[in-house]
């Protein structure tokens, strides 16, 4: 399929998505929603993937909301309902992303901004380059966190951090965000690519049906209670336990041999 905004391709059970507007820092409109709605479908649906990178093209990874789209401004004086573009755009998009049940790898090219900051955060890695910055910057027009940073950002950096970061919108440099806990890791920008991809590759030959468990473990816990907790952990490994890739892992290191995992 051919997309106007975005780019998607597949290699050996690696998906590469790459928002692709690079004119406008790749800033979401109405296109790219529908287009990366369409395309998340795709990717659930694909029993054969075994991870995900998103990134953007050109000088930016994504700076957000495109504020010359018209459906979200309002330069014609109407009454506007920005939280029905949440609820119909930005919400799915966050929890289609940090639901998926493959490792999601975000390589932040560049300046990450608004919105840009939630896909990023919604993802299971954040990858950047030493250049690049991390900018809350909804309180610069009077708009309030959205896309998922309000729920991501003071698990991470905890409550003070976030209150800094998103009620003065100052630039967070990579290295910085790497201290805070925000991000996964930092790379010099002629080395990310390499890196990310060897990252890809690791989870394209890992056991991807144990991992998916994992993630819905350590994504659950932010709401449970140890005793709820508790009880995930055991009905996950008894489904964990079951698997082909657990039976091909025993298998594997009983006979000192590098496992051939499937992914189911």
């Amino acid at each position: 399929m051919k997309y106007e905004t975005i780019k998607y391709d597949v290699k050996e059970g690696i998906a590469t998505l790459t928002l692709n507007r690079p004119e406008v820092f790749n800033s979401l409109n109405e296109v790219m929603h529908k287009e990366l709605k369409t395309v998340m479908i795709t990717i659930k649906k694909d029993k054969t993937l075994r991870v995900l990178i998103i990134t953007g093209e050109g000088r930016a990874f994504c700076a957000g909301q495109d504020l010359n789209d018209r459906s979200v401004n309002n330069s014609d004086d109407k009454k506007l309902d920005l939280g029905e573009s949440i609820e119909k755009k930005y919400n799915p998009l966050i929890k289609s992303i940090y639901n998926l049940e493959i490792p999601v790898i975000c390589k932040v090219n560049g300046v990450a901004a608004g919105a840009g900051v939630g896909i990023a955060l919604a993802c299971d890695f954040i990858i950047a380059h030493e250049k690049v910055s991390f900018i809350q910057a909804f309180c610069k027009i009077g708009l309030v966190l959205d896309s998922g940073n309000s729920y991501f950002l003071p698990k991470l950096v905890g409550m003070a951090r976030a209150k800094e970061l998103s009620m003065l919108g100052d630039k967070l440099p990579a290295q910085t965000a790497l201290e805070y806990g925000m991000i996964s890791r930092v790379y010099p920008i002629n080395t990310i690519d390499e890196e990310v991809q060897k990252l890809a590759i690791h989870f394209s030959k890992a056991p991807t049906y144990g991992l998916s468990l994992i993630k819905k473990a350590l994504n659950e816990s932010n709401d449970n209670t140890l005793n709820e907790q508790l009880e995930l952990e055991k009905n996950l490994q008894r489904t964990a336990g079951q698997s082909n890739d657990y039976k091909e892992g025993v298998s594997a290191f009983l006979a000192k041999r590098t496992p051939n995992f499937q992914g189911n």
